[in-house]
């Protein structure tokens, strides 16, 4: 019964696959499926999971993403018209800090509630494939907050955006494509810091986003007590969940992000459901604040984070703002199978220098008093110091570009003369900055010791070059299909590498 079911199921998405790819009329079919990118049917693992939870291959969809998590979520409409999930991808890499986006630049993936229409998925993406969040909703330019283009996509490099493996978002966008061609509209992106429970609320209660995270967990919450993907409105600056028009009324309400907020209702069932499950949680809320829950630490030098299963596939990888093991367990995890491909690009996240030295106060410099019998040793004049082809260089403006953020500077070996003493003390941004990348992940705290000047490093047996190649064929196996299992590209132990198709590189706006 199953086995017919999914060669059904597998047999209408080849037929209606190619029947799109005959049209030849300018339709929003057309635009969802243009390459073969676009049009890969959905794997058959997914059909049968389908088939298994009582789901239509194009029935709706909805969308849930968790940055601390560092998960996306695909929920599938059943025949019994509620939502179930279908399937937990882990983000590969997402941008800033746990928090809304507020403007155009800040390296912020959005959080709120979004709506995805055709119109917003891009087959021709330079990323494989794409799709834009719709950021910013109506609630968001009622504050002011700007920012574009930002996506989630493939390539799994992100400058305000969410990105997975190029296998992962090419089962998302199947499945979004297919709810499309079965006659949905839009489907409904939720994003969100965490998973709204009253252990991470009470964790992050001392968040200044707290009014703003407790505000889209009504949301979070019409959507646990009734799987069903809540109605969203505007009003006044906030978010309304739900509303509908009052038995008396004649017509819906008309609501304006930025106007008072129109007369409305929340039908019963669901508001007296939400009731319920918010006091639960309130209470537990409660219990863990007495109990001394500690509160999470604020990591706003750390940009974004990663899901711990790319985390340890990646030299000197770490998750960043998102939660996950380090150590044995990551070492644990290096073991097993990626996701899909992870490109030579991808930089785990790290601690933001320039941010945190902002944020670090400014203290008076302290001048020391000179101690009687005391010799200092006299900083070498900048003309002598490296020799004489160096100071030709200087004087030729040579050797003084500045290094990009994206790329940490390499770190210093037993061959290097030590820099010459300054004569101004250091300012707390210049210690914090010091401590950062001593303390750091990946710091040798060995080099820090002093060396003796006649001692010589080892030498150490070559590596294999484990680069990924330049190009990378045009279509990737599904992550459902097991590609990873003999792709053999999953860069364990080998050095980041910027390669001149790197993200930075190839994108143009600025989040």
């Amino acid at each position: 019964m199953i086995s017919r079911s999914l060669a059904r199921a597998v047999m209408a998405s080849v037929a209606l696959a190619a029947s799109i790819l005959l049209a030849g009329c300018d339709t929003d079919q057309v635009s969802l499926a243009t390459n073969a990118k676009a049009n890969q049917p959905v794997p058959p693992k997914l059909l049968a999971a389908m088939v298994e939870k009582d789901m239509d291959l194009q029935s709706p969809i909805l969308v849930r993403l968790f940055k601390q998590e560092a998960e996306l979520e695909v929920w599938k409409q059943t025949r019994s018209g509620q939502f179930a999930l279908l399937k937990t991808y882990p983000i590969c890499r997402w941008s800033g800090d746990l928090g809304p986006k507020v403007r155009e630049g800040d390296r912020q993936a959005p959080e709120g509630f979004y709506s995805i229409n055709p119109g917003q998925m891009n087959p021709q993406s330079a990323y494989y494939l794409s799709f834009n969040t719709g950021y910013p909703n109506a609630f968001d330019k009622a504050l002011g907050r700007s920012g574009s283009q930002l996506m989630v996509h493939g390539d799994c490099s992100s400058r305000g955006c969410y990105a997975m493996t190029d296998e992962q978002i090419a089962e998302i966008y199947s499945l979004g494509r297919e709810s499309f061609f079965g006659g949905q509209k839009a489907f409904q992106l939720q994003a969100y810091p965490f998973k709204m429970t009253p252990v991470n609320m009470a964790k992050h209660r001392t968040n200044p986003n707290m009014a703003f995270w407790k505000m889209i967990k009504e949301g979070y919450d019409h959507f646990e007590v009734t799987r069903q993907e809540p109605k969203v409105d505007f009003c006044e600056r906030k978010y309304v969940f739900d509303a509908t028009r009052g038995p008396d009324a004649k017509r819906d309400p008309v609501f304006d992000a930025s106007a008072k907020c129109p007369a409305y209702v929340i039908a019963e069932d669901v508001a007296s459901a939400v009731r319920e499950k918010q006091a639960r949680d309130e209470a537990e809320y409660s219990k863990l604040v007495s109990r001394g829950t500690p509160v999470a630490r604020m990591n706003t030098g750390i940009d974004g984070g990663m899901n711990k299963i790319f985390a340890a596939k990646i030299p000197e990888g770490s998750t960043g703002l998102s939660e996950g093991a380090e150590g044995n367990t990551l070492q644990m995890l290096a073991m097993s199978k990626a996701p899909g491909t992870i490109p030579g690009h991808v930089n785990p996240p790290k601690p933001n220098f320039e941010a945190a030295a902002a944020a670090a106060p400014q203290e008076e410099p302290v001048v020391a008093a000179p101690v009687a019998n005391t010799r200092v040793a006299a900083a070498a004049p900048p003309e002598k110091s490296g020799g004489f082809f160096s100071g030709i260089a200087r004087k030729m403006g040579m050797g003084t570009a500045d290094t990009t953020a994206a790329t940490p500077p390499p770190q210093a070996t037993a061959s290097v003369a030590p820099a010459t003493t300054s004569a101004t003390p250091p300012t707390a941004a210049s210690r914090l900055k010091a401590a950062v990348t001593r303390f750091g992940p990946g710091h040798d705290t060995s080099k820090d010791a002093p060396k003796s000047v006649a001692a010589t490093k080892p030498a150490e047996p070559p590596k294999p070059d484990t680069r990924l190649a330049a190009t990378r064929p045009p279509l990737k196996p599904s992550v459902s299909d097991g590609a990873a299992e003999s792709g053999g590209a999953q860069f364990a132990g080998a050095a980041p590498v910027v390669q001149s198709n790197s993200f930075d590189s190839r994108f143009g706006a600025v989040k």
